[in-house]
């Protein structure tokens, strides 16, 4: 892939990732007062947070690139988000916990796949960040993956395939970020 290539295709993905934190951080802030635990409050609390954490620092990478948030996913995220965040009320515990697993899942990959691009394109100091929100995200998912497991009805469904350890998240990256820069010092 061209450096070129790799710099759109990362603000792209991370005007996608900014606006996808804004649905969450909004869907989690009325997943947490939806439910009646303490505990899982306070985690879906904490990882309302982290989505909010994470917005922050995509906004400050798509700033140094000179790129701004893309405002059709803007709207669309809040919409989505909020009305997610009041479905909460009503959809039961399942559902939620169901959904932010299977959406937590993707996102991993694609602050892996964001990092790649940063690379590519010459922005290692975005890189390490990436990595590190892809796995913030795979914690999530890991919490949401065993809140669905602890439901009757939760251990019956066909879930979302189950993430590679968190350890392959940085060890596969150096390999695969030396082969990239490889292919990009070869085309020029």
């Amino acid at each position: 892939m061209r450096e070129e290539d790799a710099r759109e295709s990362l603000i792209a993905l991370l005007q996608l990732a900014y606006a996808a934190e804004k649905a969450a951080g909004y869907a989690y802030r009325g997943h947490w007062h939806s439910v009646v635990d303490a505990d899982e409050r306070i985690r879906l609390a904490q990882i309302e947070n982290e989505e909010w954490h994470h917005r922050d620092l995509v906004g400050e990478m798509l700033n140094t690139l000179g790129a701004a948030p893309n405002k059709r996913l803007e709207i669309r995220a809040a919409i989505i988000g909020r009305s997610l965040g009041v479905l909460c009320h009503f959809t039961g515990w399942l559902a939620p916990m169901y959904g932010a697993g299977r959406l937590e899942s993707r996102n991993i990959r694609e602050y892996e796949t964001a990092a790649r691009f940063a690379a590519g394109c010459g922005h290692h100091e975005f890189v390490d960040c990436l990595l590190k929100m892809a796995e913030v995200e795979w914690e999530h998912e890991k919490y949401f993956r065993s809140r669905v497991l602890i439901h009757p009805l939760g251990r019956r469904l066909s879930l979302w395939p189950e993430p590679p350890p968190k350890e392959t998240i940085r060890e596969s990256f150096p390999r695969e970020s030396e082969e990239t820069l490889e292919l990009i010092e070869a085309s020029r």
